[in-house]
């Protein structure tokens, strides 16, 4: 996947102030402050700096932590993973692929049988409701 070359500037144009913060600064929302933490409803969560499809609404449940957690991300390819040494701790970053934007991190605690937690900062994703019902 090619990265987009957009300068800090263009970013900066781009994305309002709080998510410029967290998908280029690698900052955190508040917990239990974003608008996706309680989303309950069918669809595709992007990446709200480039439009990549991240997350499907299947794969997320209430981790109690405050912030989307999903089990595993739509398409592995559109995710990048480093490791984060930032305030004393050793923790997995997560980022899109095709921006860099900063997402949020992984952790192995989830309760679901692949073990995962994406913990997701809300204003680092959009969402597309599906116009498909459960049927």
């Amino acid at each position: 996947m090619k990265r987009i070359p957009n300068s800090e500037r263009e970013w900066k144009k781009k994305l309002t102030p709080e998510q410029y913060s967290i998908l280029r600064e690698k900052g955190t929302e508040p917990a239990f402050t974003g608008r996706y933490y309680k989303n309950k409803e069918r669809g595709v969560y992007m990446c709200a700096g480039c439009g990549t499809e991240l997350f499907d609404s299947g794969t997320k449940f209430d981790s109690g932590t405050g912030w989307p957690s999903f089990d595993m991300p739509k398409n592995l390819e559109n995710i990048e993973l480093k490791k984060d040494f930032s305030y004393g701790m050793i923790r997995t970053e997560v980022l899109c692929r095709k921006c860099g934007g900063h997402l949020g991190h992984l952790f192995n605690d989830g309760p679901t049988p692949t073990g995962q937690r994406y913990c997701i900062n809300s204003c680092s994703l959009e969402f597309r409701k599906s116009n498909h019902s459960l049927e």
